[in-house]
This record gives structure tokens, sequence and C-alpha cells, in this order.
């Protein structure tokens, strides 16, 4: 039998993370504070090692990076007024290929 990882559950629709911890919760028959616990410190290894390390790797899921974006001139759309927008981080990722192939098969609405 082949086992769906969990971020595969559902792509056509959004799954929250309520629905994750009733999935994690009634495929390893956890109740449902033990599976949310699982499924926060998961979740949680993923900002930590952000901070510690700057990336973060799931395999066939892909990698969280951090990546720092440079001070930058840009422009209010409403008035064109000119605006200096400071320097900031932001989270990257790139997906693995087992995810890349799987999305490949999805049939877009």
């Amino acid at each position: 039998m082949v086992t769906v990882p969990i971020f595969i559950y559902r792509l056509e629709n959004k799954l929250n993370k309520s629905e994750i911890v009733d999935k994690v919760a009634g495929d390893h028959e956890l109740t449902k504070v033990k599976a949310k616990e699982i499924v926060e410190q998961v979740f949680g290894f993923v900002g930590t090692d952000l901070k510690k390390e700057g990336r973060f790797s799931f395999p066939d899921l892909g990698t969280f990076t951090v990546a720092q974006r440079a001070a930058r001139t840009g422009r209010n759309p409403a008035t064109g007024e000119t605006l200096k927008i400071k320097a900031s981080k932001n989270v990257r990722f790139k997906a693995a290929p087992a995810l890349k192939e799987l999305v490949a098969k999805v049939k877009v609405k």
C-alpha cells in the first residue's frame, strides 16, 4: 500500500491546520490533542531551522530558505508618489522533484 504524504492529501482544495490534525489523528490512532502537538512541533521545526540555519529541507516536499531583499524604490499606485522600500528578509520555497511531478498530474480548473 502506498502512503500518501499529508501535503498531497488535497491538492485541489485548501487544507487547513485542523484538517491536518484530524488526518494525522485518524491515520495514527492518536487523540486530536496529541496530533495537534505533533503537527505544531513539525511546523515549529521549519521556523526554528530557518532562524538558526537559514534553510529547512523536507524530503519529497521541498526546501525553504531565507532570502535577503535589497532596499529599493517603489511607487504608490494610487498617487504615483515615489517610495523608499526598506531591505527585508523573506522566505522562499523550492519544490522537490517529487512534488513537481505530482503537481504536473493535477488538472487545473
